[in-house]
């Protein structure tokens, strides 16, 4: 083998070349560190097969007397320049991918054209023996009219390096340039990429989001700002306002706790008063769904306080005279009942108070009432493998003790006040009746029955216990 290699040294030198073309193209393994090292063996052994024949790349190529074996031998000399910047070029790529990861690759682009112009100006002096001080100056008078003709271009691509550099936001963080909010899907030369919730994909120039006001709002991580804001009556009593806006916040489980939220006024006209509800949640994908949540909650909280909502084409809107009556017009079960079976219905029920910490229906009691949240909200607590967790909480307008009225049967769950709560209680004696003459109303009872027992035991239920597979190393550690 080293005897063939001897005696045929340029045709050694090009197959190698095309075993690295091969082995960098054609395989694609993941992790690539093996095809690294295998780029670094198979130039060490190409430059051991060029020295050892006399073509050095820091000399002019040899066989003067021979053209064909000359412009080979230069072939293979300026190959060795440009082998060594692509091997280095990757080698600083795959560092700089392990320190900065994606957001280097502009940086790395940027010194391997650096690294390839260094490789091709040394072989032009060492090989071709060309006088590189006159095309230095040749290519730097070129250089100032391509950079005039690039100037744009140039300044996005300075732009990239210096994002890349001070990390004002990286892939997969939510930013908003200049209003344009979205993920960061791609930084390269020219643009940073965004994909906005609405799907589209929006491109940046690089220029431009250097000298824009940026907001990233992946950092702090897992902590993600939303605000609601609302217009009431500029009638109602401010205090009732809050106390009802700070209920609907605690009925809002997805908010984090820390930081808290906070509701504020914010601004006073003749047409209303406008307040905001703002806080945190753990993801961005969650700010959808808890701020559409969290308006309900306080349009809820803010009509059990008596408080109606304001759009720009009404005014304040008189709070019913019966709450009780207001209860069952909203109500998704009773809300079918005519007239004046609401009216009869809304004198049969009582009013109870519970203070926050209250036990309101504990589990496995069997209740022989239901209760209508009027106001308040209240924590529903499971039991899992003997540990108490909170499941959810329930607001104004929602029932509590269906299970009793309807098959006798204990809720799973604790029912405790989580605020100063007030509930509607409408006893069994007065319900059953009802509930035999109204099958519609009894229907919506039994679904929403069925939707909590089964919520309660996919909550509650122990999940399979995975066997862990244990071989002759986990063997062997356990008997050391």
């Amino acid at each position: 083998m080293l005897l063939f290699i001897s005696d045929h040294p340029m045709l050694c030198a090009v197959a190698l070349i095309l075993i690295d073309i091969a082995v960098w193209r054609l395989f694609s393994v993941n992790p690539g560190n093996w095809k690294l090292v295998a780029r670094l063996v198979i130039f060490a052994v190409f430059s051991a097969v060029l020295f050892n024949d006399g073509m050095n790349p820091m000399l002019v190529a040899p066989y003067a007397d021979n053209t064909p074996l000359h412009l080979a031998a230069t072939a293979l000399q300026i190959g060795w320049w440009l082998f060594a910047a692509r091997t280095l070029t990757v080698l600083l790529g795959a560092l700089m991918m392990q320190r900065v990861g994606h957001t280097g690759r502009l940086l790395q682009d940027l010194m391997g054209a650096v690294i390839f112009l260094i490789a091709i100006i040394a072989a032009m002096a060492y090989v071709l023996d060309l006088p590189v001080k006159g095309v230095l100056a040749t290519s730097g008078a070129v250089a100032i009219i391509v950079g005039l003709a690039l100037q744009s271009t140039l300044s996005d691509v300075f732009s990239g390096i210096v994002l890349n550099t001070t990390k004002p936001y990286q892939l997969d963080d939510w930013i908003s340039i200049d209003g344009t909010e979205g993920r960061v899907t791609d930084i390269d030369w020219r643009a940073t990429r965004l994909q906005t919730s609405q799907g589209s994909m929006a491109v940046i120039p690089n220029s431009l989001a250097a000298k824009a006001k940026i907001i990233n709002f992946s950092r702090p991580a897992d902590m993600f700002g939303l605000a609601v804001s609302l217009q009431v009556s500029p009638h109602a009593r401010p205090q009732t306002v809050l106390d009802a806006l700070e209920r609907a916040m605690q009925g809002c489980r997805p908010l984090l706790a820390k930081p808290a939220p906070s509701v504020a006024f914010k601004t006073s006209a003749s047409g209303g008063v406008e307040y905001e509800i703002s806080g945190f949640v753990p993801a961005m994908t969650l700010k959808r769904e808890v701020r559409n949540q969290l308006y309900d909650l306080a349009y809820r909280h803010l009509q059990a306080a008596g408080v109606s909502l304001l759009s720009s084409a009404e005014s304040a809107t008189p709070a019913p005279t019966s709450r009780a009556r207001a209860l069952l017009e909203s109500s998704n079960i009773f809300s079918t009942l005519r007239q004046e079976e609401k009216e009869t219905f809304s004198q049969n029920m009582t009013l109870q108070t519970f203070r926050a910490g209250d036990m309101i229906l504990p589990e496995g009691e069997i209740s022989d009432h239901l209760f209508i949240i009027e106001s308040g909200v209240i924590s529903v607590i499971l039991s899992k493998a003997g540990h108490k967790f909170e499941a959810g909480r329930m607001g104004p307008g929602e029932v509590i003790g269906e299970g009793g009225i309807l098959s006798d049967q204990a809720m799973q769950a604790d029912f405790t006040a989580k605020t100063y709560c007030t509930l509607y209680r409408i006893e069994k004696e007065y319900l059953k009746p009802c509930l035999d003459a109204r099958h519609d109303i009894s229907e919506a009872m039994k679904n929403l029955l069925d939707f909590r027992l089964h919520a309660a035991q996919n909550l509650t239920q122990e999940s399979p216990v995975v066997p862990v597979k244990k071989g002759f190393m986990q063997w062997l550690r356990s008997r050391t």
